[in-house]
C-alpha cells in the first residue's frame, strides 16, 4: 500500500491512497477459499468447488467486499500511523469515470483513491491547581421554611360549597366545562371538563380566571381572551378567542391550622418534622443553585485557559443548532431581531461565537476525561435510565426499552454524566473558597451582578 499526503491545512488533511492489484487478488483469492466450505452449489460435493468455478460465480460480490474491507484497513492505518484524532469518519473518494471502476472490480488495475479526513487539534490542558473560584452558598433560614410550609398548606388547604347562589370570589374554587374558539371554530386542546380552578391563581390564560368573579353554580358565561404572544403552543399564540364555560360548583376556601394534625395528614410524624423535610429540600435547591454557579465559573476559567481553534465542521454544526433554536423562539414569539434590539447579522456572530466556546469546552473536557480516565460506568447509566422511566409512572418498561434499544439516545444520558464526573475532578483540584451570602444573592442573576 502507498500512501501519500496531499493536503496539509489546519485540521484538514487528504491522502493519495494507491493498494496495488497483488494485495487485492491475494484478498479475493483467499476470501474465495473460505467460501469453498460454506456454500452449497448443485453438481458438487461439499467444500469441493473449484475456486475458478467460484470466482466465476461471486468474483465481482467479492471484489467489492475486499475493496470495501481495503479502504477500511488503509484509513485506519493513516490515523494510526498519524496519531489522529478524527472529528468524523474518513470521506473516501474513489474514480468517479464508470471504466476505471470497471477495471479495478475486473482486476485489472490498482485500486487507487483519496480520502479527506478531519481531526481533533492537539490541547495543552492548564494546571488545574492555579484555577481559584469562589463559590457562593446561603443558609436556609427559618422564614423560608415558613414560607414554603404555607406554601404547602395553600396547596393542601380545603374547600367548601357555598350556599346555592353564592357567587364566587377571588380565592375561591370552582369547577367548570369550558369550550374555546377561534373565530367560532373549536379548536385543539380547547376543550375541557369537571377542570378546578381557584381564581386568582394564574393557572389560566391572563383574563380568565377574573372574568369568573360574581359567577355562580349553574351560571353559563362567555369569557373572552387573547392568547399571549409567548404562549407554547405557536398557532395559539397572539389569537383572540372565546370560551363557553359552565359554572358546575363554587366553594370557599377554609382554614388551614399548620400543626402535627397537618402534618400527619402528609405523612409525617409532626410539624417538627415536616419544617425538617421542607429545610432539606430548600438545602438542596441551594445546592444545586450554588453547583450551578460554580460549574459556570469554572467553565469561563477552562475557556480562558485553553485557546485554540475548533474544527469548523463541529462548530458549524453547533451553531446551526443553535440558530434553529434562536429562530423557532422568534417565531413562536412573533417577534424580530429589531425587537430584541440587534440585527441578524450581530446574533449570528454573537452565536457563532457561543457555538465555538461549545464546541471547544466539549473538546477540553473530553479530552480531561480521557487522560484521567474518567468514565461513566454501566451503574451509573442504569441508574439514568430509571430516573428518566420514574418520571413516567406506568410507562417504565417503555422507556427502559426505548433507551436500551436506542445507543443514540443512551449517549444523550451518558454525555451529562460524564460532564459533571470532570468538572468534579477538576474541582477536586481547584482552589474553592466558600462565601456564605443571602438567599437573595445567591439566586441573582449573574449578568445582575
Amino acid at each position: 500500500m502507498q500512501v501519500t499526503e496531499t493536503l496539509s491545512d489546519g485540521l484538514k488533511r487528504e491522502f493519495k491512497v494507491v493498494v496495488p492489484l497483488a494485495d487485492l487478488a491475494t484478498k479475493v483469492d483467499e476470501r474465495l477459499v473460505q467460501l469453498k466450505d460454506q456454500v452449497r452449489i448443485n453438481g458438487f460435493r461439499p467444500g469441493k468447488v473449484p475456486v475458478a468455478h467460484l470466482k466465476r460465480l461471486y468474483g465481482r460480490s467479492v471484489m467489492a467486499e475486499t475493496i470495501d474491507a481495503s479502504v477500511r484497513e488503509a484509513n485506519a492505518q493513516i490515523v494510526t500511523d498519524n496519531g489522529f484524532k478524527l472529528v468524523r469518519d474518513p470521506q473516501v473518494k474513489l474514480p468517479e469515470d464508470k471504466e476505471s471502476i470497471e477495471q479495478i472490480f475486473e482486476g485489472k488495475t490498482d485500486l487507487a483513491y483519496t480520502v479527506a479526513l478531519e481531526i481533533l487539534p492537539p490541547i495543552e490542558l492548564a494546571d488545574f491547581k492555579g484555577i481559584k473560584i469562589e463559590r457562593l452558598t446561603a443558609d436556609v433560614a427559618d422564614a423560608e421554611v415558613d414560607e414554603a410550609v404555607q406554601r404547602l398548606a395553600e396547596q393542601s388547604r380545603p374547600y367548601a360549597a357555598k350556599a346555592d347562589g353564592a357567587k364566587a370570589e377571588s380565592k375561591d374554587k370552582v369547577t367548570i366545562d369550558f369550550t374555546g374558539k377561534i373565530d367560532g371554530e373549536p379548536f385543539q386542546g380547547g376543550t375541557g371538563g369537571d377542570v378546578a380552578l381557584v381564581i386568582g391563581s394564574d393557572t389560566f390564560i391572563p383574563g380568565f380566571e377574573e372574568q369568573l368573579i360574581g359567577v355562580a353554580a349553574g351560571d353559563k358565561r362567555t369569557v373572552k381572551v387573547t392568547f399571549p404572544q409567548t404562549y407554547p403552543a405557536q398557532h395559539l399564540a397572539g389569537k383572540d378567542a372565546e370560551f363557553d364555560v359552565t359554572v358546575k360548583s363554587v366553594e370557599a376556601p377554609q382554614e388551614v391550622k399548620i400543626d402535627d394534625e397537618f402534618a400527619k395528614s402528609l405523612g409525617l410524624e409532626s410539624l417538627e418534622k415536616l419544617r425538617e423535610m421542607m429545610k432539606q429540600r430548600i438545602g438542596q435547591e441551594h445546592a444545586a443553585m450554588s453547583r450551578q454557579k460554580v460549574k459556570r465559573k469554572l467553565l469561563d476559567e477552562l475557556d480562558a485557559r485553553h485557546k485554540f481553534d475548533p474544527p469548523p465542521s463541529l462548530v458549524e454544526d453547533e451553531f446551526n443548532n443553535v440558530w434553529k433554536t434562536i429562530q423557532d423562539d422568534l417565531q413562536a414569539r412573533k417577534r424580530t431581531f429589531e425587537d430584541e434590539g440587534t440585527t441578524e447579522e450581530k446574533a449570528k456572530e454573537e452565536y457563532r461565537g457561543i457555538a465555538e466556546r461549545r464546541v471547544r469546552l466539549g473538546l477540553v473536557i473530553a479530552e480531561i476525561g480521557e487522560r484521567n480516565k474518567i468514565n461513566v460506568s454501566d451503574e451509573e447509566l442504569s441508574r439514568a435510565v430509571m430516573d428518566r422511566a420514574r418520571q413516567m409512572p406506568g410507562q417504565e418498561q417503555r422507556v427502559w426499552d426505548f433507551y436500551r434499544n436506542n445507543p443514540d439516545a443512551l449517549a444523550s444520558l451518558r454525555a451529562p454524566i460524564f460532564e459533571e464526573k470532570v468538572i468534579d475532578f477538576i474541582l477536586e483540584l481547584a482552589q474553592i473558597t466558600d462565601k456564605t451570602v443571602s438567599k437573595e444573592e445567591l439566586f441573582k442573576e449573574d449578568d445582575e451582578a
